[in-house]
């Protein structure tokens, strides 16, 4: 039988990624993609520091592992480099890898394995050292283009963790992307930590986006976060190109002028309204997504009453809300005004039921309109006939009744909206092309 391993992530896409390619390569070396609860001959935990709730569950996930006989448990990802020595001296955990050596999990754990490797060895750091793999968890292509941030905002311990910006040549991102369309993936969904200050040279990433829209074949390209300093009309511009999903995960962070500068964010609120304008000049559609901190210190009714506001003003079609997490050696853990827990709860809850509000009245708006949908899974929480999951251009999940393959896109017309959980679906009619 050959060996098993299992995979939990959490926190941001790019973790996400970075799973996906490292259980493709556990499958090139012939073990077996179990789910966490099965057995298995190893675990592989890829863990989030970006708040105390993340570390908090990521030590969880973790224990959760340990104490299993004739296993390996591998611990990777932001938090594994914030609390590496915790991590070390913990019993039952067997590595700790580093975020620019994740790639080099799967050859790590086969060798400890076949009892060849008693200790970790692992080359140089390479954060890009993905190769193109098969479809292992999601169906659409993760595609690493950057990794790291430069920008140390006050509240953020991401650049002590990720290390500073770096970015994956052009030429090894049109090679990727060209794998990948070639290999039959219809989303390409651009990847990294602060995927704006990708660069090589005098290029920047509005050069690697014209670049990357010009690869040949059927598919679309998604980019996942931006940050909006330094866009401006030319990227606007690049909404114009059918193969650029409508849909923008724009970070704000705070509707209030005075916070934006305490957290010493790279712009300012008129900054991001003039971005923000330019982008829907190009693309009225485009919907608009976007990250809320609630209880920054300091932060006043008024300021609150701001980012309330902030979701009606930009017409966000979904918004993560985060309670401000103190991060120990950032400089908003030593700021004084530090808002009490009751408050930064009551707060996340009022703006989270606004954003859900403004979600579902964008939601059904759309109703009646037609959709080019991208088929991922079928549904598993239907049993009366085949339901199939997919997510339109514009970033919102469809169920819908249909014989149509997976990866491929369905032509769909939005015929309602029902509740799910703590979010919205699609439900819609299947409509072949005549």
């Amino acid at each position: 039988m050959n060996p098993r391993v299992a995979f939990e992530t959490l926190g941001c896409k790019l973790n996400q990624y970075e799973t996906d390619a490292i259980a493709a390569g556990f499958r090139d070396l012939g073990w077996e993609i179990v789910g966490p609860e099965d057995p298995a001959e190893a675990y592989v935990v890829n863990t989030c520091t970006v708040t105390d709730k993340a570390d908090r569950k990521s030590l969880s996930v973790v224990g959760h592992h340990l104490n299993r006989e004739n296993t390996v448990v591998v611990v990777t990802g932001c938090f594994a480099e914030s609390a590496q020595q915790t991590l070390e001296g913990t019993p039952g955990v067997t590595f700790v890898v580093p975020n620019a050596q994740k790639n080099q999990i799967p050859a790590l754990v086969d060798g400890r394995w076949k009892g060849e490797l008693e200790a970790p060895n692992l080359p140089a750091p390479d954060r890009f050292g993905f190769p193109v793999h098969d479809k292992v968890f999601h169906t659409r292509a993760g595609l690493k283009v950057q990794d790291g941030c430069d920008n140390f905002c006050s509240f953020c311990i991401i650049p002590t963790v990720r290390g500073r910006a770096v970015s994956l040549p052009l030429s090894s991102v049109l090679t990727t992307a060209q794998e990948l369309v070639a290999s039959g993936r219809k989303e390409l969904v651009l990847t990294g930590v602060n995927l704006g200050r990708w660069t090589q040279g005098s290029l920047t990433f509005t050069d690697l986006m014209v670049a990357l829209l010009a690869v040949p074949g059927d598919f679309r390209v998604r980019i996942t976060s931006l940050e909006p300093d330094g866009l401006g009309d030319e990227f606007a511009g690049l909404f114009d190109h059918p193969k650029l999903c409508p849909h923008l995960h724009l970070c704000l962070q705070s509707g209030s002028p005075k916070v934006l500068l305490s957290m010493r964010r790279e712009y300012n609120l008129e900054q991001y309204a003039a971005v923000v304008a330019a982008l829907r000049e190009r693309r009225p559609d485009l919907n608009l997504t976007t990250d809320l901190i609630v209880g920054f210190p300091g932060e006043t009714d008024d300021d609150f009453q701001r980012s309330l506001d902030s979701i009606d003003a930009f017409d966000f079609g979904a918004v993560h809300v985060f309670p401000f997490s103190r991060r120990q050696g950032t400089r908003a853990d030593r700021m004084a005004e530090q808002i009490s827990t009751s408050v930064k709860a009551q707060r996340s809850r009022a703006l989270h039921a606004k954003a859900l509000e403004a979600r579902l009245r964008k939601m059904e708006s759309m109703i009646g309109s037609a959709r080019r949908v991208l088929v991922e899974t079928p549904d598993q929480g239907r049993s009366e006939g085949r339901w199939l999951r997919g997510l339109t251009e514009d970033y919102f999940p469809v169920r819908f009744h249909g014989q149509v393959a997976w990866n491929t896109f369905a032509p769909i017309r939005l015929d309602s909206v029902v509740r799910e959980g703590e979010d919205f679906v699609f439900e819609s009619t299947w409509r072949p092309r005549s």
